[in-house]
């Protein structure tokens, strides 16, 4: 298994568009934290993180999600999954994260989700 980790990002509207290819483990974990952290202090308010190149992430990547998704519903804004391998889905759905944030098949349809047709 590929250990490399790569994160492209974009804002459209006030969504962080964030796309993995890789392990989401601590390192791709931290990598996701440190870019949202980036954007926090923007009019950035909803995060879309599209899953299409990533087909495993670990407990530890899990828990920077986790984080991520306590900051974006202490100030009203929401995550969106997209694109999940049905590993990753189950995953989540075991762990609970779909109480706290949603997922959709793709990004147009996250952002419609949001508000932004």
């Amino acid at each position: 298994m590929s250990t490399d980790f790569t994160l492209k990002s974009e804002v459209q509207h006030n969504c962080l568009i964030l796309t993995t290819a890789g392990y989401i483990n601590n390192t791709g974990g931290e990598r996701i934290a440190q870019e949202f952290y980036a954007h926090q202090n923007s009019d950035v308010k909803n995060v879309i993180l599209n899953l299409s190149g990533t087909k495993v992430v670990n407990s530890i990547g899990v828990s920077y999600l986790i984080e991520i998704i306590e900051k974006l519903n202490e100030s009203g804004g929401k995550m969106v999954f997209t694109n999940l391998d049905p590993s990753i889905d189950k995953t989540f759905l075991i762990m609970g994260l779909y109480q706290f944030a949603q997922k959709v098949d793709r990004v147009e349809e996250a952002l419609n989700s949001l508000g932004h047709k």
